[in-house]
Order: structure tokens, then sequence, then C-alpha cells
């Protein structure tokens, strides 16, 4: 089977109109992927886990599941729409229109916004939480605080980045984004002082 050309899948991300979705799925599942490894901080800091390794095991294992939960679930989903829309397409002229550009720009879509709804919460998470990949180079603790501040910093960039989208204030965009952040980080804060 020939590959496209990028040409070609250029004009399929323009039938298709990947871009809005693309980038839609990015900014919600990135979000999802930050929150959900600051859970796991918060949860490990204030449950007195001091081992990086640990750190690491639990924050990747977080990482990948949230990735391939995206992936499957856009991809399924993607590919249920985009098989309706095409399937009353084909009722509405009358022919089959799987092995055209309109078929195939489909098929491409569910492929681009599956990788991009399953890496962006990967990534995200990832980067997160690796300080704690530099092990016994630097302590626990400050591991700890960067990745804080890294999470922190991810969620005040995916605010900016929205902001930026809607044409709205990016600042305040970005400081919406983190009070999510500092809500996880109360609830973990009570939730470990109570237990």
């Amino acid at each position: 089977m020939k590959l496209p050309s990028i040409r070609t899948l250029r004009k399929y991300h323009r039938i298709a109109q990947v871009g809005e979705i693309a980038r839609r799925y990015f900014a919600m599942n990135a979000f999802d992927g930050v929150l959900t490894i600051l859970g796991v901080l918060v949860g490990g800091f204030f449950g007195q886990v001091r081992n990086a390794a640990s750190i690491v095991t639990l924050g990747m294992a977080a990482s990948f599941a949230m990735g391939v939960s995206g992936f499957y679930g856009a991809y399924m989903t993607e590919r249920a729409e985009r098989n309706r829309a095409l399937t009353e397409l084909e009722e509405s002229t009358l022919s089959d229109l799987k092995d055209t550009d309109i078929g195939h720009a489909s098929t491409y879509a569910t492929i681009v916004v599956s990788l991009v709804d399953g890496f962006s919460p990967f990534l995200a998470a990832a980067i997160a939480v690796s300080p704690f990949f530099l092990g016994d180079a630097i302590p626990v603790e400050t591991a700890f605080y960067i990745s804080f501040a890294l999470a922190f910093a991810e969620l005040f960039g995916i605010g900016v980045f929205l902001g930026s989208v809607s044409r709205e204030r990016m600042i305040l965009s970005g400081a919406k984004m983190v009070t999510a952040g500092i809500i996880i980080a109360a609830v973990g804060y009570l939730l470990g002082t109570t237990a």
C-alpha cells in the first residue's frame, strides 16, 4: 500500500477540518492529564511517599492509562461519528465514497484525532512527573516542588492557549486553569491531613 504524500495529507486535513477538532482535543486532554498527575503528586506528597521510583511508576502508569484511554476512546467515537456522516452523505448522493478523497479524509481525521487525544494527556503528565526521573540526583522533596511548579505552569499555559483561541484575556484564562489545580491540591491536602 502506497503511503499518501504530505500534499495529500494536507488536503485530507483541510477536507476533514481536523485542525479545530485536534486543537480542542489537545487542550481538553492535556488539561485532564495535568490534573490527574497533579492528583497523583499531591497524594504522594501528603501520603508521605518519598521514593522517586515509586512516584515515577505511579505517574507513568497513570499517564500511560490516560494515553491509551484517550486514544481508544477518541478512535471509537470519532470513527463512529465519521462513519455515520459518510454513510449519510453516501445515501444522499447515491454513491460509494469510501475510496474517494472524502472517505480517505475521514479515515485520516479519525487517526489524527485519536493520536492527539491519546498523546496529549500522556505528554502533559510525563512533563509534570519528569523531575522524578532524576532519581537520587535531587532530593525527593525538591522533585515534588519542581513537579508542582511544572504542573501549574502547564495549566497556566493551557489556559493562555485557550484564551488566545477564544480571543479572551489570556492571563485570566490561564488563572482559571490554575484555579482547578489549586482545588486539586487543596483536596489532596485535606485528605492527607485527615487520613
